[in-house]
């Protein structure tokens, strides 16, 4: 599919003046950044709302993990949909949907008094969300062709990472102190003044899409998008999801109807014309391959400790909602520093290395942990996988851009977002398992044990990954 311009600059060689030596400036990039943090705002926010609402809607503390996985699952899909969704029909159009999706979510959950309605928010919250990440890849790669530029600065694809740590660092304290305050129907009614700003913002300062809508017929539409493959990807994910949450209970059901799910979605994607989930490009291109897995592994490691962290200190540390959150600064605090530091750097292979190394021995560090450990070293123990989530986010974007192929970047940064959620709805079915009956010391370290294999695996393909070395290299400065 050709890369139409989506924006109105004029392509003009570089050095001769006007937009195109700056294409990314503020009144671009902003409404792309804080779109692209809508995401990282839910997730950090309910995690200080979840004892709160299992008290408010009288269910176990544990049958709270589907806010998590109801988000994460329909984000797992709407990524790479959305991906889609703007390659054909244009990434400002599929953008200001998602920010519209938002605002209706944050009123659907202000006003929610069951657990079925505060799904149905989180639901209409991962898919309006979903829409920010891709779409903004897709417009910095078309804004950096039409200013004749090989690839964006670092900084700005950074910035996408950067946002997103930044909200994670005060989500928590935010989070607590406005549910401290306000209670839990916070974590929803906030959507509504930030996506309000960032629909003003991006019909500011994104140009209007170029191309006019060309639906063509039913069959046509769906060939196009390959509605078949999404909803084998789908469904594939569901079923997994409702094994995962049934856990420790195994659902051999949901299992099997996942794998099956799995090889029908294989099978039809290989002849598929345009497949929304290209598989011979994850079978030839090894690299891209490995930074989905890697980013996954990563990013489950570092939300398994956000949420169940946060709980342990809820319950058997007795912290009341805000003050877990201002525990939990300090980790979200250096996930954005380290990552406008890795932003900075050319290679990925050292900070990807201690991306692995910092969870290992993150991993480790938990095993120690009890409910009489000084409140300091709890939370240099989280502040660990703050490191790691810096690290890991950003480089692996930057390997992503490089990776992918340019005509798909959309749907490729979309997967790359679907792994990470796949990441998290692993989380919560950990942290869900070990706090099935209580939240004590012991089910924390029922985490960590879980933990340090997967925090092993991602540091031995990362070190055995001799691709890396050149990654990130070709990015301009």
């Amino acid at each position: 599919m050709a890369l139409a311009d989506q924006t109105s600059l004029p392509r003009r060689p570089a050095g001769t003046g006007g937009p195109a030596d700056e294409p990314f400036g503020p009144r671009f990039v902003a409404p792309l950044y804080l779109g692209a943090a809508l995401n990282p705002v839910n997730s950090s926010i309910i995690a200080t709302a979840l004892v709160s609402i299992a008290a408010a809607l009288h269910i176990a503390v544990g049958d709270t993990a589907i806010l998590i996985s109801s988000l994460y699952l329909t984000s797992a899909l709407a990524q790479p949909a959305a991906g889609r969704l703007s390659e054909v029909f244009g990434p400002r159009r599929v953008f200001v949907t998602g920010i519209l999706l938002v605002l209706a979510a944050g009123v659907v959950g202000s006003l929610a008094h069951s657990l079925a309605a505060l799904i149905v928010a989180r639901v209409l919250i991962g898919a309006g969300t979903s829409a920010g990440y891709p779409s903004a890849m897709l417009l910095i790669r078309r804004r950096a062709e039409r200013a004749g530029q090989d690839a964006p600065p670092r900084q700005v694809l950074g910035g996408l990472a950067i946002t997103g740590a930044a909200t994670v660092a005060v989500g928590p304290a935010i989070g607590g102190l406005l549910v401290g305050w306000f209670g839990w129907q916070t974590a929803f009614w906030i959507n509504i003044p930030v996506a309000v700003l960032a629909l003003a913002l991006a019909l500011a300062g994104i140009a209007p899409d170029t191309e006019p809508v060309r639906v063509g017929s039913a069959r046509v539409l769906a060939a196009r998008l390959d509605l078949l493959g999404m909803a084998l990807f789908g469904g594939s994910l569901t079923a997994l999801v409702v094994f995962l949450n049934e856990l420790p209970h195994l659902e051999w059901a949901g299992l099997v109807a996942a794998l099956v799910l799995a090889v029908a979605l294989v099978g039809w994607e290989l002849r598929a014309s345009n497949p929304f989930l290209d598989v011979r490009l994850l079978a030839g291109n090894r690299a891209l391959t490995r930074t989905y897995l890697r980013n996954g592994l990563t990013l489950m490691g570092t939300y398994v400790i956000l949420y169940g962290l946060t709980q342990w200190l809820e319950v058997a540390r007795g912290l009341s909602a805000y003050q877990a959150g201002l525990a939990l600064l300090p980790m979200g605090a250096l996930t954005a520093v380290t990552a406008r530091v890795v932003a900075n750097r050319t290679g990925v292979r050292l900070p990807l290395v201690a991306c692995g190394a910092l969870l290992l021995v993150g991993a480790v560090a938990v095993l120690f942990i009890g409910s009489s450990t000084p409140m300091a070293v709890v939370i240099a123990v989280s502040a660990v996988f703050g490191l790691t989530a810096g690290a890991g986010t950003v480089a692996n974007q930057t390997v992503l851009y490089q990776e992918a192929p340019a005509a798909t970047v959309a749907t490729a940064a979309g997967l790359l977002r679907t792994f990470g959620y796949i990441g998290s709805i692993a989380s919560a079915a950990i942290t869900g398992t070990a706090f099935h009956t209580r939240v004590d010391d012991g089910g924390l370290h029922r985490i960590a044990w879980v933990l340090v294999p997967i925090a092993a695996v991602v540091l031995a393909m990362t070190v055995l990954d001799r691709h890396l070395a050149d990654a990130g290299q070709s990015q301009t400065n």
